[in-house]
């Protein structure tokens, strides 16, 4: 049976991969010419090909070994996106004050972990379920709380406050966090030719997001 690794994919052939996000969206056409658009899921789903990042028969060799390791479909893993893996701007340290989590009520002690895209017409928020160790701050009404108040569940995304550290009730819950994405393979075939891959050609690697 099918589980998760808490294992990063060999980061510097992630670097160096190609996809992003997609979404599922059905268009009818109707008689008059007009269309009806609608989506058949919440969130967005997340594509990669690893291939692109793999430059050596040394980088090949480790991807390889982590696919085996992993049993092909089989396992899923943590995966580093260039693009997008921080709660703030790019190229910008994360700070507790980046994304809004939740609203105190004075009793409530739990709070996930997520990152919203726009802002007026129509803000997504996309849950965060693998936040990176060591980079999670909070805030609690903009004053930063210290790393004794809170627990962050790294496997889940979650944020726990102490017993006595309790949000007040209204209190504004803010998060920064750097983050990986849970993906897995989606091939249980890696097909290598090396004297292609010799002449400039490279393996296609997919990888696709899942919710662990």
């Amino acid at each position: 049976m099918g589980g998760f690794h808490e294992v990063l994919f060999p980061i510097e052939v992630a670097l160096g991969a190609s996809g992003g996000p997609e979404r599922v969206t059905q268009v009818v056409t109707t008689a008059t010419g007009r269309e009806e658009r609608n989506t058949r899921q919440a969130d967005s789903r997340r594509r990669w090909d690893a291939g692109y990042g793999v430059r050596t028969l040394a980088a090949l060799s480790q991807v390889v070994a982590f696919f085996e390791e992993r049993r092909g479909r089989l396992h899923g893993f943590r995966w580093r996106d260039r693009l997008d893996h921080s709660s703030g701007p790019p190229g910008c340290a994360p700070t507790p004050l980046d994304q809004r989590i939740g609203t105190g009520t004075g009793v409530r002690r739990d709070f996930a972990l997520s990152k919203t895209y726009g802002l007026l017409h129509a803000p997504y928020a996309r849950p965060i379920a693998k936040p990176v160790a060591g980079s999670v701050r909070v805030a609690v009404d903009g004053m930063e709380a210290p790393p004794a108040a809170f627990a962050a569940d790294l496997a889940s995304g979650l944020i726990t406050f102490a017993a006595d550290a309790a949000p007040a009730d209204g209190a504004a819950v803010t998060a920064g966090f750097l983050f990986d994405v849970p993906v897995r393979f989606d091939t249980d075939f890696l097909e290598v030719n090396l004297s292609a891959f010799a002449a400039g050609d490279i393996p296609r690697i997919p990888v696709i997001e899942i919710r662990p």
